[in-house]
Parts: structure tokens; sequence; C-alpha cells
């Protein structure tokens, strides 16, 4: 999820509750559900290094733990430097409780989407995703918001007229509800669409694997992936509806081995990209000069426009590389045609 959305979730944690059990709960709760993605650093080094690293040990149950540790003991020894004007007392226990409850938000919502997370790293290297949530899902962001904001407003008014103050306690608890009530309903819409498209053959042919993902705005909403033995298919769902048309699939023929993919696959950002993608589709272009290989993950190829995760590689006729890239946002020329 966007660091928006994390820092916001933090705030709802706080004023929930926690915020009264020590001094600087709610710093500490911000600082740690942001500080997994200190790993953009790597993106110093190129965006194949950012994919590589990106959502790796930070993200992980040992490294979200480790985090949360450090965290807690920087706050306390610099918490103890200050003078409290008031507040309860600072506590380490539960500075590192909420540290880590801080870090851990941070792992399960970045679960919540397609990219997903690496959590057993160093042990394993294998990606989970639940896939029911968009990176930036403008529809959670304003139920926090709104869940925060508004006692925050009914709380000014109030005072105006001289109201007896209330406790905001209320408008967080609804924004975490908001939250779960919201992955519930997704969740609810994914695993429908899901049952969609594995009831349909695709060209006669029956269904290896399928994959829904949604959409920026709607929980109904959704784009089906599904993988047969020759192609992909990608295909709009919406989940209110009754069944998906299997005629609507835009279909995307998987390539023919040959030695120009072999050494484009075999290339760092080849490997790379490989190792993050759930859908990879391949078109090899053969030109004047050489090779050019391109590959995306059909996961962000979206109905409504949208194509992105692509690496692309260059090779000269004897298959040396002349170029490697890889772009979270595919330029509008490259996007596949039907």
């Amino acid at each position: 999820m966007d660091n928006l959305t994390h820092t916001l979730t933090a705030v709802a944690l706080s004023h929930a509750g926690l915020r009264r059990k020590t001094r600087f709960a709610t710093l500490t709760l911000i600082a740690a559900a942001n500080l997994p993605d200190l790993d953009i650093v790597s993106r110093l080094w190129g965006s194949v290094t950012y994919l590589k690293y990106h959502r790796g040990f930070t993200h992980s149950i040992l490294g979200v733990s480790l985090l949360a540790f450090l965290l807690a003991w920087t706050v306390c020894f610099l918490g103890r430097k200050a003078k409290p004007k008031s507040g309860p007392p600072l506590s380490l226990r539960w500075l590192l409780i909420l540290a880590w409850i801080g870090t851990a938000s941070h792992l399960l919502m970045d679960f919540t989407n397609s990219y997903g997370v690496r959590p057993f790293l160093p042990f394993s290297s294998r990606w989970y995703a639940w896939d029911i949530m968009f990176i930036f899902d403008p529809l959670l962001l304003l139920l926090l918001c709104l869940g925060l904001g508004l006692p925050t407003l009914l709380r000014l008014v109030s005072e105006e007229v001289g109201a007896r103050k209330s406790r905001p306690a209320w408008g967080a608890v609804f924004s975490l509800c908001a939250l779960l009530s919201l992955w519930g309903l997704r969740d609810v819409a994914h695993r429908r669409v899901l049952g969609f498209l594995e009831a349909h053959t695709y060209s006669e042919q029956d269904p290896l694997r399928v994959g829904a993902f949604p959409s920026p705005v709607s929980p109904f909403e959704w784009t089906g992936v599904v993988e047969t033995d020759a192609v992909y298919n990608v295909l709009p769902a919406n989940a209110l509806a009754d069944d998906v048309d299997p005629r609507s699939a835009q279909q995307f023929h998987k390539p023919e081995a040959s030695p120009a993919l072999d050494a484009a696959l075999n290339t760092r950002t080849g490997r790379i990209f490989m190792d993050f993608a759930k859908f990879p589709w391949a078109q090899t272009e053969e030109n004047g000069e050489g090779f050019n290989v391109q590959i995306r993950d059909l996961r962000f190829y979206t109905n409504y426009g949208g194509s992105g995760f692509l690496a692309e590689i260059e090779m000269d006729k004897a298959l040396r590389v002349r170029s490697e890239s890889f772009s979270f946002r595919a330029p509008d020329r490259d996007a596949p045609g039907r």
C-alpha cells in the first residue's frame, strides 16, 4: 500500500487506545508503519535492483521484528532525554509492542495487494499475495480520512459552541472497522470472480491457473487472467454479474522457445523479473541489428488501459546483450495489441 494509507492506519491504531500506553506511542506507530519501506534506497542502483530488493527482507516476519526492536530502543533512548510535560510514562515494553504492531501492519497491508510480500525471507523467497487490494486504494483512503477527520471537525464545532469535549476514539475505531470490512467485501468478491474464471474453457482449453486482480476504485470490478496450455487470457470480470464471458478475453499467445528468448531470460534483468512475475508473457522481435525481447507480468495488465512491469532486453545477432532495463510503467507505444 502507499505510505499515506500506512500512516493513517497507524494514526487510527494510536487513537483507538494505544496512545495511552506510553509516551511517544503515536510517533512510534507512524514510524514503524513506514519503516519497512526503507528498502527504497535500493532504487539508487536502478529499477532492476529495486525490483530485486523491494519487499524483501524488510518486509519479512524476521525483518519487521528486527526493525521494531531497533526502533523501540531508539525511541526509548532518545525519549529518556526529553522532559515530559504530561501523558503516560515512557515504557520500553510498550514501545516494543507498538513498534511491532506498526511494522506488522505494514507487512499485512502489503500482503493484501497483487505485488505481494516474501514473509519467510531469508529462509524462503516465495512470494505471497492476497490479491484483493489495489496498491493505492482511493476508497480505503477516503474511509480512513473520514473516520479520523470527522471527529476532529465535530470536536472543533462543539468547542466553538461551548459543548463538552469528547474523545475522538470512535472515529479511529470506525476507520479500523471500515478497513476490515473492505477487506472482507473484496475477499468475497475475489473468490466469486475466481469461481467464474475456473468454470469455463477458453478456446476449448481448460484453465491451468487463474488469477483475479483488483481495479483501483470499485471492489466489484476485476481483471481476470487465465493461463491455458497455449495462451494467457485477460478478461474483465464483475463480481455482481452472474458470470464472465470467455469470448471477451484478450489472448496473449505463449512464445515459442528460441535461443534469443533463452538468452534474454538468462540476463540479470530476466532472472530477477522471472523470479518476481506470476504470469510472465514474452515477445521476441528480430530486427536488422539483432533481437528485442520484452517480458511483462500480466497481473499488471488491465482491460481499462493499464500496462506496466516491463522488462526489455536488446541483443545483437550473436545474442550479446546491448542493453537491459526494467520499468514499472510501460510506455503506451509498447502496450500489447489484441
